[in-house]
């Protein structure tokens, strides 16, 4: 498991005071930012503008040494032994980067299996395997300048797999690619982790497929975490009320004002809004078992009842407005 606690990343500039006299300026980027990562885990890391967040994706690849802060990667701890955690982790990054258009698919997964010190017979099978992983065996010897888009991502992949990492850093992984590659993308980085139990660590400006993926989101603004846990338990920090969309298949008279005078308390606000056979409801507290029984007591044939979640889009668009 991947822990980190109060991480801190201070940086020192200098602003002139002067012709003669500069003075040192700290400069906080990111401030007691603590994060968790399981095996088979996928957790969302999103920012609002000027978060802190590709400060915090350093310090946890270690390209980055934190102010302070403890950083533990499988009881190792990382700050003070970064090293020790070279193999244990990767980074899949959106585009083009880390990838050599003049070598070959196989030449780039060679020289990345080279630099982790692979052996050649581990390597050569290793290469093999994820090559027909991402779908790429075919063009093995062709030159990336050759790929499209998408198959340069698949190819990104790989080389993110090639140490075999338990825990893989993706920034922006589908960046740039059209929608069926972005589906079928987010196909491979769920089945890391749901079948190869990769702890996978994911940021995006793509906020339905953070939605789609995560198992849970950490929001970060101004360098600090003002929101964790999952899309819905977000979307009830941040709107602080519940809507349901009820339809029945038949017609029960006054069931609107029974409902009202039924669910409102001292402690709760209750908005019904009726159309035919349908009602929406917006509560402040979760009222679907009353919703359910009333229903039940009235004698409606419920067609349809579900809680309207916002969007995780929706969601950080209010914090944001907000200010958290």
């Amino acid at each position: 498991m991947i822990e980190a606690n109060n991480l801190k990343k201070v940086y020192e500039t200098k602003t002139s005071k002067g012709i003669f006299k500069n003075e040192k300026v700290k400069l906080e980027a990111v401030k007691d930012v603590s994060i968790k990562i399981k095996e088979g885990e996928i957790v969302g890391l999103l920012g609002i503008n000027g978060a802190g967040k590709t400060t915090t994706i350093k310090m946890l690849t270690t390209l980055l040494s934190p102010t302070s802060g403890e950083y533990f990667l499988d009881n190792i701890d990382a700050i003070k032994n970064p090293r020790a955690i070279k193999y244990k982790i990767n980074m899949i990054a959106g585009g083009e980067r880390m990838i050599y258009w003049r070598l070959t698919a196989y030449e780039n997964l060679w020289y990345y299996g080279q630099l982790y010190g692979i052996p050649n017979n581990i390597l050569e099978k290793r290469i093999e395997e994820l090559l027909k992983l991402v779908g790429l065996y075919e063009n093995k010897d062709k030159k990336v300048e050759e790929f499209s888009k998408g198959m340069k991502q698949r190819l990104q992949i790989a080389r993110g797999l090639i140490n075999d990492p338990s825990y893989i850093f993706m920034d922006e992984p589908t960046l740039g690619l059209d929608a069926v590659v972005s589906k079928e993308l987010r196909t491979h980085v769920k089945s890391l982790a749901k079948e190869k139990g990769k702890g996978i660590l994911l940021t995006s400006h793509y906020m339905e497929e953070v939605e789609e993926l995560a198992d849970y989101i950490y929001v970060l603004d101004k360098g600090m975490i003002i929101r964790q846990g999952t899309s819905k338990e977000l979307s009830k920090q941040v709107f602080k009320k519940v809507e349901y969309r009820l339809t029945l298949h038949n017609k029960i008279e006054a069931l609107q004002r029974y409902m009202l005078i039924s669910l409102l308390g001292h402690d709760n606000t209750v908005e019904i809004y009726e159309e035919d056979n349908s009602y929406h409801i917006i509560s402040s507290k979760n009222l679907s078992l009353n919703i359910s029984q009333i229903c039940s007591d009235k004698g409606a044939i419920i067609k349809e009842f579900f809680e309207i979640v916002p969007r995780l889009e929706d969601t950080i668009i209010k914090l944001s407005e907000k200010g958290a």
